[in-house]
């Protein structure tokens, strides 16, 4: 009998049944005058002992302002410290924190504000181009939910902060406490919502995995809207006692490079364009990454020759690769500190402790046998308490048994490594952000030249993916290129949701039962732009 492809994560270390305040006490007490948060850009920094007083006071304010247990609290801004702190002061009080992203524009924000009934929304004022206090303000008469709105840097941030504690509520580990938006394939954003016991166990477990302990400092470029920063980066970090050090409130290679540098961090974490504009920073042998051992490269796939790089030129010899999705926490997979070269640049690891994969034939919905395709299914405690208010959407992901389907085709190999082959849903991945067709399509269609449109992600040496619309135009319209739909985007769309590449065509390529054929789409696309050699990079 052919061997089928499932495998279990056994492990010696029981799973943490705390909530995360408890969890973060407890690390407080074992850790209180080690470094715990560095915010480089503000120059700022916190002992554990003194990042709980101020978790402590913002968690008092909220009680305070009128938040209690369930109410769901947004927080909008790019990185910095006092993410963090709020982020440790809602899970205290037992808030959801819904997580919006800093690139979102006013539809977008409006969107996700009333889809979770937010009550309060902490923000930054501003971050390059986007004026998010303008952009509240217009919203705000929309939102009949959202009663209070509070700038950071601003005097309504310091009076949130509260000197007399009160009678903390009491929580479960089951209980939701974040929400984080994933757009779906039929249309807007769905809200994932996750419980202490779902992400607090996911960070603990990455970081065991990555061998974590007090004497790690880990540098966390990625955005802590997204569960690679707030969980595999704070919640790894907090649970064993270990250093986040934010190097910019966004991405900057040089500014990554200068953290790992001056504070010595032993971890650091990417998406692989992230890893390859650090590699090919002019003033890259400047650096001094000695101090670094381990890290995380996910997101989206890994290319093989920047893995290698990322090893020989970063010195990060015990590099992990991670796979997984918002709707689990993210983590299901990961490559192990001992895995050789190969399998840390070929796969993206084996399965998680306490979590179940599997791969599945999508007809029927049985195991395949090992090395055949079919769809990633994974379940355990990582996976997702449900789409928040959409019970109909959450039952499409996941199976009466609690499997979650990925959408993503994968082969697990005899040692129960796996590799990821392509996607059954049309997502994009670029640059390590999810991007859904159908939401840009809707948008699209608003351009009053557009008869109809079609999105695909075409392969792009630095992003993995971009975006290309295939667009037919109503009789007699203008011709339309490139840089005028860009220009009818921008400010509408984030701008990562922008296609590059524009094709206009009188017909799509469609099935003999009339479905547009996105899978052709793709193929001709490598032709018309001359992306071949982009489509011949190899990735994990």
């Amino acid at each position: 009998m052919a061997h089928l492809s499932y495998s279990s994560g056994t492990s010696d270390v029981p799973l943490l049944g705390d909530t995360i305040g408890v969890n973060f006490d407890r690390t407080v007490a074992a850790h209180a005058d080690r470094d715990a948060l560095v915010d480089l850009s503000t120059g700022r920094r916190w002992t554990y002992r003194e990042l709980a007083a101020e978790v402590d006071s913002v968690a008092a304010g909220l009680m305070a302002a009128g938040v209690g247990v369930g109410d769901r609290v947004g927080i909008w801004s790019p990185n910095r410290a006092e993410w963090v702190v709020v982020q440790y002061a809602t899970a205290r009080v037992g808030a959801i924190l819904v997580n919006i992203n800093p690139a979102y524009r006013v539809h977008e924000l409006e969107y996700v504000l009333k889809q979770a009934g937010v009550h309060t929304l902490l923000a930054a004022a501003s971050f390059k181009t986007s004026d998010y206090a303008g952009m509240i303000a217009e919203v705000r008469p929309r939102c009949a939910a959202l009663r209070r709105v509070v700038l950071f840097d601003s005097p309504e941030w310091t009076d949130l902060h509260v000197d007399t504690l009160p009678r903390w509520p009491e929580l479960s580990a089951d209980d939701p406490i974040n929400i984080q938006y994933t757009s779906g394939t039929t249309g807007f954003p769905k809200g994932a919502t996750l419980s202490h016991h779902n992400i607090l166990n996911n960070g603990f477990f990455v970081g065991e995995l990555l061998g974590y302990t007090e004497d790690d400092r880990i540098c966390v470029p990625v955005p802590f809207y997204h569960c690679f920063g707030m969980v595999m980066g704070n919640l790894a970090a907090t649970s064993h006692g270990a250093c986040v050090v934010i190097p910019a409130p966004a991405f900057e290679p040089a500014a990554t490079l200068r953290a790992v540098a001056e504070e010595r961090c032993t971890s650091l974490y990417g998406v692989p364009t992230m890893f390859i504009a650090e590699l090919a920073d002019p003033g890259f042998d400047s650096y001094d990454l000695s101090s670094l051992r381990t890290g995380i490269m996910a997101g989206s796939p890994c290319p093989v020759e920047v893995m290698k790089q990322v090893v020989d030129r970063m010195g990060m010899r015990e590099v992990s690769i991670c796979y997984g999705m918002t709707e689990t926490s993210p983590v299901s997979t990961q490559t192990r500190r001992d895995d050789s070269l190969d399998r840390r640049v070929s796969t993206v690891g084996r399965v998680g402790p306490h979590l179940e994969v599997k791969v599945v034939d999508p007809d029927t919905g049985r195991t395949a046998p090992r090395g055949t395709p079919g769809e990633l299914c994974t379940r355990g405690y990582s996976v997702m308490l449900g789409y928040w208010e959409q019970p109909d959407k959450t039952a499409e992901s996941i199976d009466a048994a609690r499997w979650m389907h990925t959408g993503d085709l994968a082969v697990m190999d005899d040692d129960g490594y796996v590799n990821i082959t392509g996607r059954i849903k049309d997502m994009v991945i670029r640059g390590g952000e999810n991007l859904y067709p159908r939401e840009i399509e809707e948008f699209l269609y608003t351009h009053p030249d557009v008869l109809d449109a079609q999105v695909v992600g075409v392969p792009d040496v630095k992003y993995g993916e971009e975006l290309m619309a295939w667009v037919r135009l109503r009789p007699g319209a203008e011709p339309l290129t490139a840089e005028s739909l860009r220009s009818f985007c921008a400010g509408k769309l984030a701008h990562q949701k922008i296609p590059r590449y524009v094709h206009v065509v009188d017909e799509f390529p469609m099935t003999v039962t009339g479905k547009v054929r996105k899978v052709e789409m793709r193929k001709q696309a490598v032709r018309i732009l001359g992306l071949a050699d982009a489509d011949a990079v190899r990735h994990a």
